[in-house]
């Protein structure tokens, strides 16, 4: 809990001019609470004694005014400075996110991180608010109790032992309740991922037809969830019987030792009214119980969201590419996610190199090392010389463009989503359309109503519609370096060749570096990489490497022993049998 609580004292001391106006409001109204007592039995006694010119009846009212000010002001600021402590938050878990990347989901989940951004963000607000006004209401109960002291020493003693009771079962309820919410938060984040993940493959789920078998693995954890709620509310029954049961009982015997004590001329009967009243406020002990159960659920919140806070950042030097550059990209000794070794490979400036291997995820990690979206584990990265580490973050995104398989299409409209890029460089009209163009996307973008003022969640795409305007912004930023991962893989044949085209033409001079798929793609660049067992297998052109059946495996998907057997054997005659992979693909690759 060590960084949950420093995260709790940081907001607190940070939250500015509302939590400062709650503090003098709230207190304002406790002094004037704690005072009204006294005056009200001052003016009861001054009315008995028949005394009209008594100012006790001003000082009540003065004091009920400003009660009903301080409680106002209260509102006002308890609400505002809430609102502006989890923006903050929020805006913290975001840098924080954005700023370690995709290793940030790949730790946490997802659908795990839009909790914390989102839930656990507004329960941390609540503490500031939750200190603040449980500290002040403290103020009372305790001026309260010492105030019985003050009157007849009886009343004080009689307090005292109620309220000793009061406070060791307030102490096992925060402590009792802070575990109970993390874990039931816990048990939250895990759902939230679960969940999302099921919404990114429900089209497969649909086709398969396993949605039962989907709805069975996201809601297998809901009996932990139901179990930890149900531990919370008996946790806040017990405390809420134990506490109303002691708060009545201790006023009770409080006003009997007053009435006592009024019958023997101790006290006044202004005073024993005061008691009354004193013993009421005393009691509010209770009242602060509401306060805890926020703060401990703001703790429980905390602990989620200062896990977070603590995940490493990618760290950016401060050196710049000088000079055009030729953009050449190499790898030296790198080994990355137990899944890369020994990996070294050069990408000369200007050429397209296609990475090509039977597991994708390889390809992907080798793609996100060349654009620093991962860092190696061992080994280095260098564009035209530099290392990646070495770059301000600002050098590296200029420098390296990406186009994803499944792009994020941010920003208000397409257009925003196309120009979307580094701090300060603005794409211009024309140039966001020409990208269009190249990308083969400005078809569909012109039959859509609003063109390419359409928002980009309410434009109605497929995903190879989605590809293309992620191939268009790629298009609107070129850097010394392109990495396209897997970026055409939604496209028909046709669309595809012709995107290719486009950045063979448009994106001249400019290394490219491709994660392949088909045959075809790997056959346009000038060389291909093949990766294999975590290696860089071969480098060499792909009609060079198409004659070995290990390597004509990773696009037929037939498995490389029958391939080899049917290299040695020579080829099979089977009148009117199709091979079994594309016609096109197989001529190009030959």
């Amino acid at each position: 809990m060590r960084d949950a609580d420093r995260l709790l004292a940081g907001l607190i001391r940070g939250s500015g001019r509302w939590t400062a106006l709650l503090a003098v409001s709230s207190l304002a109204g406790a002094v004037a609470e704690l005072s009204l007592p006294l005056a009200l039995g001052a003016a009861l006694d001054s009315a008995l004694d028949r005394d009209a010119g008594s100012p006790w009846f001003a000082v009540c009212a003065a004091l009920v005014a400003l009660a009903v000010v301080g409680e106002a002001l209260s509102e006002l600021a308890s609400g505002a400075g809430r609102v502006a402590v989890v923006a903050d938050v929020r805006h913290r878990l975001v840098r924080r996110i954005l700023g370690a990347g995709p290793a940030a989901p790949r730790h946490f989940g997802s659908g795990d991180l839009v909790a914390r951004a989102t839930g656990n963000a507004d329960e941390t607000g609540h503490a500031p608010p939750a200190v603040v006004l449980g500290a002040t209401e403290v103020i009372p109960a305790a001026g309260a109790a010492v105030l019985l002291f003050v009157l007849d020493w009886r009343l004080g003693l009689t307090f005292l032992i109620g309220s000793l009771c009061t406070v060791a079962l307030l102490r096992a309820f925060v402590r009792d309740a802070s575990d109970l919410v993390a874990a039931y938060q816990r048990v939250q984040g895990t759902l939230a991922g679960l969940l999302l993940e099921a919404l990114a493959g429900a089209r497969t789920i649909a086709a398969a037809r396993t949605r039962t078998q989907e709805a069975d693995r996201v809601l297998a954890v809901l009996p932990g969830l139901r179990a930890h709620g149900d531990d919370m509310w008996r946790v806040q029954r017990d405390i809420s019987i134990k506490t109303a049961l002691l708060g009545p009982l201790t006023e009770i015997a409080v006003l009997a030792v007053a009435g006592f004590c009024l019958a023997r001329g101790d006290i006044s009967a202004g005073e024993m009214v005061a008691a009354g009243r004193y013993a009421v406020l005393a009691g509010g002990f209770g009242a602060v119980l509401g306060y805890l159960n926020r703060l401990a659920r703001a703790r429980g919140a905390a602990v989620r969201v200062a896990e977070v806070l603590a995940h490493p950042t990618v760290e950016y030097g401060s050196r710049r590419l000088d000079g055009p550059g030729a953009g050449t990209l190499e790898f030296r000794g790198v080994a990355a996610g137990g899944v890369l070794r020994d990996v070294t490979l050069t990408v000369t400036g200007g050429t397209t190199l296609a990475l090509v291997g039977a597991h994708g995820p390889e390809l992907s990690l080798v793609a996100a090392l060349a654009g620093r979206l991962a860092d190696p584990d061992a080994g280095r990265v260098t564009l035209d010389g530099v290392p990646l580490r070495d770059l301000s973050r600002e050098a590296l995104r200029r420098a390296v463009g990406y186009a994803f398989e499944r792009p994020a299409l941010l920003g208000g409209t397409l257009r925003d989503a196309i120009a979307l890029g580094p701090d300060g460089l603005p794409v211009d009209e024309a140039t966001v359309r020409a990208a269009a163009r190249a990308a083969r996307a400005e078809a569909f973008v012109a039959r859509l109503p609003g063109g390419y003022d359409t928002p980009a969640r309410d434009a109605p795409m497929s995903g190879g519609e989605a590809q293309r305007l992620g191939l268009a912004r790629a298009f609107a930023h070129p850097g010394r370096l392109l990495i396209f991962d897997d970026a055409t893989s939604s496209l028909d044949t046709v669309t595809e060749l012709q995107v290719s085209q486009a950045i063979a033409a448009d994106l001249r001079g400019r290394t490219r570096l491709v994660v392949a798929r088909r045959a075809a793609a790997a056959a346009r660049a000038d060389r291909v990489a093949w990766v294999r067992d975590g290696r860089i297998h071969a480098v060499a052109r792909h009609r060079d490497l198409w004659s070995d059946p290990e390597y004509r495996a990773v696009f037929t998907g037939e498995p490389c022993g029958d391939l080899r057997d049917e290299a040695r054997a020579g080829p099979r005659v089977e009148p009117r049998v199709e091979p079994r992979v594309e016609s096109g693909a197989l001529r190009e690759g030959r």
